[in-house]
């Protein structure tokens, strides 16, 4: 089931577009023993999965099998629009008011979802997942909300700073997505692929040294995507400070969907801890009525 809706949110202060996928039933759910999608009490656990620059929360939907995927693993899967934005913060003085991308989707939208649909806020029922410049949000909701997910997939990148990314970019490419990042000419400007002095890798530290929820971590990146120096940088830093950091390279793909689409069914099909079904609420919780009503109803 692909639902859309607009809503005005309080952090951006206009109102945005979100994609989401609820699994329905499928022709196939009995043969593979799945449970019954349509019972009061019904939740899913959650993908929040960040889509990369220049796109918006159609591009999953568009370029890769995410309706499939979500629908055979029972999987809710929820697709903000980020825009260009890095999913940051702009600043405080912007006119008319600041666009806050980032609170708007590590504090409002999972709110937002949860209160109006089915679905589960526990730990370990929530994941986030990211390509490109998604793949920053994803590593960073990892690093700041370790307490609310329990896992991360991180596509084509990591905890590295767009304007990094950017200027790699500007000085190498030709418009291909294949090359090498000249990381020499990179550090004469000063520029580090995976800043260990940044908040976000003084945080990962942090949050190893205080013993805090560490969400496992599953970075993959084509053998030639120029983004790949950078993922590795990340992976090396975060591997350091006591992260579960599981990295995987794929020869022959570069900064391409084919390899993203890839990416997300080996991760659902394999990778992360999913249910790859539906469960409800406690037992205790729903009476006979709300499951049965139509015999309830008979009986009257």
């Amino acid at each position: 089931m692909l639902v859309k809706y607009n809503f005005l949110s309080k952090s951006l202060m206009k109102q945005t577009n979100v994609t989401m996928i609820l699994p329905s039933w499928t022709l196939f759910d009995e043969t593979k023993g799945k449970a019954e999608s349509y019972l009061p009490g019904t939740k899913f656990q959650a993908l929040y999965l960040f889509h990369g620059g220049t796109g918006d929360d159609s591009d999953y939907v568009n370029f890769s099998n995410i309706v499939r995927y979500a629908d055979d693993h029972k999987i809710a899967v929820i697709m903000p629009c980020g825009y260009n934005s890095g999913y940051e913060n702009t600043g405080e003085d912007t006119l008319p008011w600041p666009s806050r991308y980032w609170d708007y989707i590590f504090e409002e939208l999972p709110r937002v979802c949860s209160a109006m649909f089915p679905i589960s806020t526990r730990r370990e029922d929530t994941f986030v997942a990211g390509l490109s410049m998604g793949s920053i949000a994803a590593t960073k909701w990892a690093i700041y909300g370790g307490e609310r997910c329990c896992a991360a997939l991180v596509m084509s990148g990591g905890g590295m700073e767009t304007s990094a990314i950017m200027t790699a970019v500007s000085q190498d490419s030709n418009g291909d997505t294949n090359f090498n990042v000249d990381v020499e000419k990179l550090a004469t400007k000063g520029i580090h692929l995976a800043d260990p002095e940044n908040e976000l890798f003084q945080t990962a530290k942090c949050n190893a040294v205080e013993g805090k929820p560490l969400p496992k971590i599953f970075m993959t990146c084509g053998g030639d995507d120029f983004i790949r120096v950078f993922a590795c940088a990340s992976r090396d830093l975060l591997k350091e400070y006591g992260y579960d950091i599981m990295y995987e390279e794929v020869p022959g793909y570069a900064h391409e969907w084919d390899f993203w689409d890839l990416a997300l069914r080996k991760a659902l099909n394999e990778w992360l801890p999913i249910h790859h079904d539906v469960f409800y609420r406690k037992t205790e919780d729903i009476s006979l009525s709300e499951v049965y009503p139509v015999m309830f109803a008979l009986k009257r």
